[in-house]
């Protein structure tokens, strides 16, 4: 067998390309690492990336070698006791991994590939496919950041900017239009140079011959003087800064802290919440999140006090929804923001707020949003929260989805459930 080996220098970031073609090579197998990660590791350890392992009979490589080459004849013996679609029996006895035996003293083997992928890579493979939905640009704003784009061209400039063929090209219309008679009085007088020098000796022939000779002289210096290149012809390149448009979204986090969320509730709400906000950041550059927390009266707070807070009390949901709906009409005009909602509660609430929860959507928040995502994390049967927003997901099936969590291993499918790409009508 002939092997070749590349001993090229790698250029400049080539590693880097390579590494692109092995992961989209190896695709399903790194799917189903960060898969496994999402079952085995807690929601705050997912943006540490993973370990991928990939079985030896998937590292197939291409390779050269020579082939058979020249006529061949191969005998293949005859088969009398089964035809094409038998079954084979399976052979009887053996113990079949009961861990008895003698080892072999022949044969060799290959430990699987690993390898490690960081947290950039892990996160682009958590998060694929997925999407805030209902995403409308309602309006384009200026974000702050600008991109340089080519303009036209100007007769001042940096060095850096200057544009070659155009200066090039100004150079030369500019020694055409300063040297054009001459170039023709130059061509009248070499043409009649050549007839002259061609016609019979004669004593006004040698004395115009050499008033030719003389005058191209001082025509040609005319034209040499002209300088090939002049400040003048210099263009450059004109940038101009344009602010780039994007969308603005804003990302509501609402979470039931009141005493029937117990601690293991709690937990599951915060992994749900950790994990949305990892996607969001992943998603978007720029996106508002805001936290309101709640019991008995609601509260906007920042991230930590959000997660971490230790504050208990009753449930009346009414009030984080009705701050929601504050300050969406306080700071977020839905002329200008994509806003959307998610909701975590164990179902759990006083008896008669739960009508007004669906009031208050109906009234003033859903025909605000884009999105409106509900989380129940509860074991038992659904509690009247529920059942006041079944009303809701029926009149807005669009903007408007609702599910439930049982155990942690259910919070990744949900989250994708929830979030995953529409289909394009």
């Amino acid at each position: 067998m002939s092997y070749i080996i590349d001993r090229r220098l790698n250029g400049k970031n080539k590693s880097s390309i390579n590494r692109q073609r092995f992961l989209k090579r190896y695709r399903k197998h790194i799917k189903q690492s960060v898969t496994d990660a999402i079952k085995s590791r807690s929601i705050t350890d997912l943006e540490n990336g993973s370990e991928v392992t990939i079985p030896n009979k998937d590292l197939s490589e291409p390779i050269f070698h020579h082939g058979p080459g020249g006529i061949n004849h191969r005998v293949f013996p005859g088969n009398k006791e089964f035809v094409v679609g038998d079954q084979l029996e399976r052979p009887k006895g053996g113990g079949g991994g009961a861990g008895e035996g003698k080892a072999s003293d022949s044969g060799e083997g290959e430990d699987e590939f690993s390898f490690q992928i960081n947290r950039d890579e892990f996160l682009e493979f958590l998060f694929e496919n997925l999407e805030l939905p209902n995403m409308v640009k309602k309006q384009l704003q200026d974000s702050g950041d600008y991109k340089l784009i080519q303009a036209g061209f100007s007769n001042e400039g940096n060095p850096e900017r200057i544009n070659i063929v155009r200066s090039l090209r100004s150079a030369h219309a500019r020694r055409i239009a300063l040297s054009g008679s001459t170039r023709r009085e130059i061509r009248a007088l070499e043409k009649e140079q050549k007839e002259l020098m061609e016609a019979a000796d004669s004593k006004d022939k040698n004395q115009r011959l050499a008033e030719i000779e003389e005058r191209l002289i001082e025509l040609r210096a005319k034209v040499s003087k002209l300088p090939f290149l002049d400040t003048f012809d210099l263009k450059y390149n004109n940038l101009v800064r344009q602010p780039v448009p994007s969308s603005k979204a804003v990302m509501f986090c609402v979470m039931d802290v009141s005493g029937s969320m117990t601690q293991a509730i709690k937990d599951m709400a915060k992994r749900f919440f950790l994990l949305l906000y990892l996607f969001l950041q992943q998603a978007y550059k720029r996106i508002d999140v805001v936290f309101i927390r709640h019991h008995t009266q609601a509260k906007e707070v920042d991230e930590e006090e959000f997660f971490y807070s230790r504050e208990t009390g009753g449930t009346i949901v009414s009030s984080a929804i009705a701050l929601t709906g504050d300050v969406i009409e306080e700071r977020y005009p839905t002329s200008e923001w994509n806003i959307y909602v998610a909701q975590a509660s164990d179902g759990d609430n006083w008896d008669g707020d739960s009508d007004a929860c669906r009031e208050l959507l109906m009234k003033r928040v859903l025909p605000l949003v884009q999105y409106y995502a509900y989380v129940e994390i509860t074991t038992g049967e659904h509690q009247n929260l529920w059942f006041e927003y079944e009303k809701l997901r029926q009149l807005y099936p669009e903007s408007f989805a609702m599910r439930k969590i049982e155990r942690t291993g259910d919070i990744y499918p949900v989250f994708r459930d929830l979030f995953s790409k529409q289909t394009e009508e």
